[in-house]
């Protein structure tokens, strides 16, 4: 019996072992997805490089009808490294034209062009004809590597620049981080006003003729790690008020916060930045949401009342584990291009809102009637892998509610975007699919949540590597990348702890922009 006994339990231990390195094969989080040659990882209404690499964005500009975007651009990744000037152009927004690259790399000995700020001199300040697209951008100076500011002109209405000359516009004064220039104009003082991420503060300049940079003023910040492409620019909230806005790419991993685009509102004196509170709100609570810039709607006629703003889609903790390289030859995708508005909140302040730019993109609608849902999961009767989607919740008692998004047939990979109860916090978790943190860091993205109303609207934008979740009319976002299986398009709606109302459930399939 003994012996029976023990050869039983082998057999049991063997088929234990292996079904679970069937199931642990099978539901691997950490293994790219597709082992099929022709599935393709390429975004359908996000902007994507055409090849190889992209990094951070630089703030489009308006010209004859088209919003013209650079981006900094690799093409001898993963065997080469240098960043250049790739070029873009866009009537809408949503439909990208490339125009190839516009500032080469290595074409002197001041290295490759990081990132930097491109104007259009409209009233010929620097003496290079109106209309000439000014480009301010960072340099490592020859042998010493040391981060300087250069000027590029294009005369052809932003197809090619040329180096403007060998020495810096603007010195280094000593620091080693003097990097991503933001040139701004100051219409008030009638002077162009630059900004300077240096370490962790902000550098203020100004001058005349874009050529001659004075230093006016800094603004400092504290546990936000080293600050990265500033930002500034003035808007009114519906109240009539009028603010300033500074942002800057940040860290604030180490206090608990994002590493994404923080922001003050406050007021720019012609000098430097005088905050309304301390401490930064984000205009992103995601993984994935870095070199974030800001710009003017070109087509209004009122440039205070609202602007656009889009990120690039990565993380450099994770920045090459991505099969867009292995399946489509290329690595890098920006979020979605959203509209923000200054508004107020109910404590006196003024906080950035969000709302995603997709409307052009939208084939078709599915509507749901209001539905009900109590300690438990209800699979939506509706299946994709790129979609906007809508909802209004409500409830009385429970411990989380939310959506499950790109869920498998067997319902073991899904993205889940909740809300919190207990915890006053929504969240998006990757957990449970295929996405770049190869470490487990980087799974769960959180930001605060005001459960008093006891209701929430959630609009979440669903690409194929991507999703985007807008909470309340935008005021918390989170950005994250995710690599579903092509084959994972349900959609489930659940709760835990009570009953939940799903009302107004509203899906629309979006087109490819490509």
């Amino acid at each position: 019996m003994r012996k029976k006994g023990t050869v039983l339990l082998i057999v049991l231990l063997v088929l234990i072992i292996g079904v679970a390195a069937w199931w642990t094969k099978s539901h691997d989080k950490n293994e790219h997805p597709g082992d099929e040659k022709d599935v393709s990882f390429r975004s359908s209404y996000h902007f994507t490089t055409p090849d190889k690499w992209k990094n951070d964005p630089q703030k489009p500009v308006y010209y004859k009808g088209k919003y013209h975007y650079y981006y900094l651009y690799n093409k001898d990744y993963p065997d080469g490294n240098g960043t250049e000037w790739r070029h873009a152009v866009s009537e809408d927004l949503i439909h990208w034209e490339d125009q190839g690259v516009a500032i080469p790399k290595y074409t002197n000995e001041n290295g490759d062009p990081w990132s930097g700020s491109v104007v259009i001199d409209r009233e010929n300040t620097a003496g290079f004809g109106k209309n000439a697209f000014i480009a301010i951008v960072t340099q490592p100076t020859g042998e010493t590597g040391e981060q300087e500011q250069y000027m590029w002109v294009s005369t052809d209405e932003g197809k090619t620049f040329k180096n403007y000359s060998e020495d810096p516009v603007l010195e280094n004064p000593g620091t080693k981080d003097f990097r991503d220039p933001k040139v701004v104009w100051d219409d008030k003082r009638d002077k162009w006003v630059m900004l300077m991420a240096e370490g962790s503060k902000v550098g203020f300049y100004e001058s005349a003729n874009l050529k001659d940079w004075e230093f006016t003023g800094d603004f400092h910040t504290s546990d936000l790690g080293v600050l990265e492409c500033p930002d500034l620019f003035k808007m009114r909230a519906p109240d009539g008020t009028m603010k300033w806005v500074l942002g800057v790419s940040a860290n604030g991993e180490a206090i608990g916060e994002p590493n994404t685009y923080a922001y003050w509102t406050g007021e720019f004196n012609g000098n430097t930045f005088e905050v309304d509170q301390s401490d930064p709100q984000w205009l992103d609570h995601g993984f994935d949401w870095y070199g974030g810039v800001t710009f003017e709607d070109g087509k209004a006629e009122d440039k205070d009342e609202k602007r656009y703003a889009f990120a690039w889609m990565n993380k450099w903790s994770y920045a090459d584990n991505t099969p867009t390289m292995e399946h489509d030859g290329f690595n890098g995708t920006d979020s979605i291009v959203r509209e923000i508005r200054l508004d107020g909140d109910a404590e006196g302040g003024y906080y950035l809102a969000s709302e995603p730019v997709v409307d052009g993109l939208v084939e078709s609608t599915e509507t749901f009637e209001d539905i009900m849902v109590e300690d438990g999961m209800k699979k939506l009767d509706f299946e994709g892998e790129t979609y906007r989607l809508e909802a209004d919740i409500s409830w009385n008692e429970a411990d989380q509610i939310g959506i499950r998004l790109r869920e498998s047939e067997d319902r073991f990979r899904h993205i889940d975007v909740g809300i919190s109860l207990e915890g006053d916090h929504s969240y998006v978790n990757r957990r449970f699919t295929d996405q770049p943190d190869r470490e487990g860091t980087f799974l769960e993205s959180k930001a605060p949540f005001d459960s008093d109303p006891k209701q929430v609207h959630l609009t979440i934008l669903v690409d194929k590597t991507s999703v985007e979740v807008f909470i309340d009319g935008g005021r918390t976002v989170h950005s994250n990348l995710v690599f579903p299986r092509a084959e994972d398009q349900g959609i489930s709606l659940f709760s835990e702890g009570g009953q939940v109302t799903f009302e107004q459930v509203k899906v629309e399939k979006i087109g490819s922009s490509q």
